[in-house]
C-alpha cells in the first residue's frame, strides 16, 4: 500500500528554511518539515490512510489564499478543512511542496494515498450540488501527470471519495447512489456503497445484505475491508441496523462477524489480510478491539477497564489502539503474541491513545485529557514513551498528535501555532542522535481540536451516520 513515486503535477514551489532552530535540528533525535501551505494559515493530514510514500513524500492538504465562495455550506467530507479558505491536495517531497490542484471551479481537494507509478487518489468539490443534501458535492478522484481526473459516481448518485490505490492500479473507496436510504451512513438520503474501481470502471462491491457498505481500506492484494449492515431491522440498542466488519476479497465479501453485539468497525486492513478494529460485546453496552487473522475474530480485551478499540494493525500482526484501565481512563496499548502491553502516557496527562504501529513495533498517537482535546503528541519506543515536542529543536508549532510512522521512523504529525492555527508536519529521524529518556514533561494546555466525551453507543452510531467527521474510525472516539 505504500508508494515508491511522487504524483506528477504542474505546480510546486521550494520551501524555505523551517522553524526558528533550523541551526540546532541536528542535535536533536528529529528534524521538523513543515510543508508551509499555499498561501492560507492551514494544513491538514488525511485519513484513513497511508499519508507517506516509500521515498518519504508527505500527503496532506493545505489551505490556499483563495476564500471559500460557498463557505458555510461545505460538504461534510471537508469538515476538518472548513476555515473559509479553499484547500488543495499536496505532496512535500524533498523540501519541494507540490500543489495536486483540484476538479475546475471552486473547488478543495484531499489526497490521501499515491501509489508506486505516482498515482495518487483522493476526493475533490465539483460544480454541482448534491440534490439529497444540499451540499457541493464531493466525487473521488485521481492525481495523474499533473491532471485531476473524476472518475465519478455509482449510477444515480452525487458523492463518492477514494481512500486508497494499490500498485495493480485497483482504487477503493465509497459512494452513493439514488436509492432513497433512511439508514445512510452518511446521511446523503441513498444508500453508501463501496466501490472497487480498476481499468476505468467503478463497480459496487456489495453488502452483507443491508442497504450500506462503506470501505475502509484497501491493501496491496486487492483486498477491502469495511463496515456493512446486515440487513434494514433498527437494533432498539443502537439505533440502527445490525453492523458487521467485511473483509472483500476476489468478489465476494465476507461477514467477519462481531464479539456478540450488533455493531462493529474495521478501522485497518494489513497486506497480510489481517484486520482489526471494535465491536460491541453482547448487549451494546461496551467495546473491545478486535483482530481478526483469517480464520476467527479474536476479542483483545482491555487493559483493566470495559472498553477499547485497535487502530492498526501491521503485516505482523500486531495491533496499536487504546483500552480503558481499572478507573475508567484510557491508555494506549502494543497487541503482540497474544499480550496486551500498556502504553501510559507522557507526563503528566490522564490518557494515552495509539494510532499506528510499523513493523518495528513502534507506536505513536497521543496524550489527552480524556474528554476528546489532544494534548501531545507521542511516540512509544520499546514500550517507552516520549513527547516528541522534546525530541525535535525548539519550534513555534506544538505538536500534538502523531497519526502514522513508517519502518524508517519517519513520523506524521499534527501542531498547532501560537495562534491557534494547525499544522500537519513530517518528522525524519536523524539516526546519529540516539533516542535518551525523556524528563517527564506536563501536559499542556493547548490542543489541536475538541471532540465530545465518549457518548453513548446510540449517540455515538447517530454522529457516525451523520457523518460530521466524514471519517469511519470517529464513530468511536479515538481521543
Amino acid at each position: 500500500m505504500l508508494a515508491a513515486c511522487p504524483v506528477m503535477a504542474a505546480a510546486a514551489m521550494v520551501l524555505p528554511g523551517h522553524g526558528i532552530a533550523q541551526a540546532r535540528a541536528a542535535d536533536y533525535p528529529y528534524r521538523l518539515a513543515d510543508p508551509g501551505t499555499f498561501g492560507g494559515p492551514q494544513s491538514f493530514a488525511n485519513g484513513p490512510a497511508v499519508p507517506l510514500t516509500e521515498q518519504g513524500g508527505l500527503l496532506g492538504t493545505a489551505d490556499t489564499a483563495i476564500p471559500d465562495a460557498d463557505y458555510p455550506n461545505f460538504n461534510p467530507f471537508m469538515v476538518g478543512f472548513s476555515d473559509r479558505y479553499l484547500v488543495h491536495a499536496f505532496e512535500l517531497r524533498r523540501g519541494q511542496l507540490t500543489d495536486l490542484g483540484a476538479l475546475p471551479g471552486n473547488n478543495s481537494s484531499a489526497v490521501f494515498e499515491v501509489n508506486g507509478n505516482g498515482v495518487g487518489v483522493g476526493m475533490s468539490e465539483t460544480a454541482t450540488t448534491d440534490p439529497h443534501t444540499g451540499w457541493p458535492a464531493d466525487n473521488a478522484v485521481m492525481f495523474k501527470n499533473g491532471q485531476v481526473l473524476n472518475l465519478g459516481t455509482l449510477p444515480g448518485g452525487y458523492e463518492s471519495q477514494a481512500n486508497d490505490i494499490n500498485d495493480r492500479g485497483q482504487v477503493s473507496g465509497f459512494a452513493s447512489n439514488g436509492t432513497p436510504d433512511p439508514f445512510s451512513l452518511f446521511g446523503w438520503g441513498t444508500q453508501a456503497r463501496s466501490f472497487i474501481w480498476q481499468d476505468s470502471i467503478m463497480r459496487d462491491i456489495g453488502t452483507l445484505g443491508g442497504p450500506d457498505a462503506v470501505s475502509t481500506t484497501l491493501n496491496a492484494r486487492g483486498q477491502i475491508t469495511g463496515q456493512s449492515y446486515t440487513n434494514s431491522t433498527v437494533n432498539p440498542a443502537t439505533g440502527i441496523p445490525t453492523l458487521d466488519p467485511f473483509l472483500w476479497q476476489k468478489g465476494q465479501m465476507r461477514d467477519l462477524g462481531t464479539l456478540g453485539g450488533a455493531v462493529g468497525f474495521a478501522n485497518w486492513l494489513n497486506n497480510a489480510g489481517d484486520v482489526v478494529g471494535s465491536s460491541d460485546l453482547a448487549g451494546d453496552q461496551t467495546f473491545h478491539p478486535f483482530l481478526w487473522n483469517g480464520t476467527k475474530l479474536i476479542d483483545l480485551g482491555t487493559l483493566g477497564g470495559l472498553n477499547g478499540l485497535a487502530n492498526w494493525v501491521n503485516d505482523a500482526g500486531d495491533a496499536a489502539g487504546n483500552a480503558d484501565v481499572p478507573d475508567g481512563t484510557h491508555h494506549a496499548f502494543l497487541w503482540e503474541n497474544g499480550h496486551m502491553r500498556e502504553l501510559p502516557p507522557v507526563g503528566n496527562a490522564p490518557c494515552s491513545n495509539g494510532q499506528a504501529v510499523n513493523n518495528l513495533d513502534e507506536v505513536v498517537g497521543n496524550n489527552s485529557d480524556c474528554q476528546g482535546n489532544v494534548l501531545t503528541a507521542v511516540l512509544w519506543h520499546d514500550g517507552h514513551g516520549y513527547d516528541l515536542n522534546t525530541l525535535i529543536a525548539p519550534s513555534r508549532l506544538h505538536l500534538t498528535e502523531a497519526t502514522y510512522i513508517n519502518d524508517q521512523g519517519q513520523i506524521v504529525a499534527v501542531g498547532v501555532l501560537p495562534n491557534g492555527d494547525q499544522r500537519v508536519v513530517l518528522l525524519n529521524r536523524n539516526p546519529s542522535v540516539p533516542l535518551l529518556e525523556a524528563a517527564p514533561s506536563p501536559a499542556p494546555a493547548l490542543h489541536l481540536r475538541t471532540t465530545p466525551a465518549a457518548p453513548a453507543l446510540s449517540s455515538r452510531c447517530t454522529a457516525f451516520r451523520a457523518a460530521v467527521a466524514a471519517k469511519l474510525a470517529a464513530c468511536r472516539w479515538k481521543q
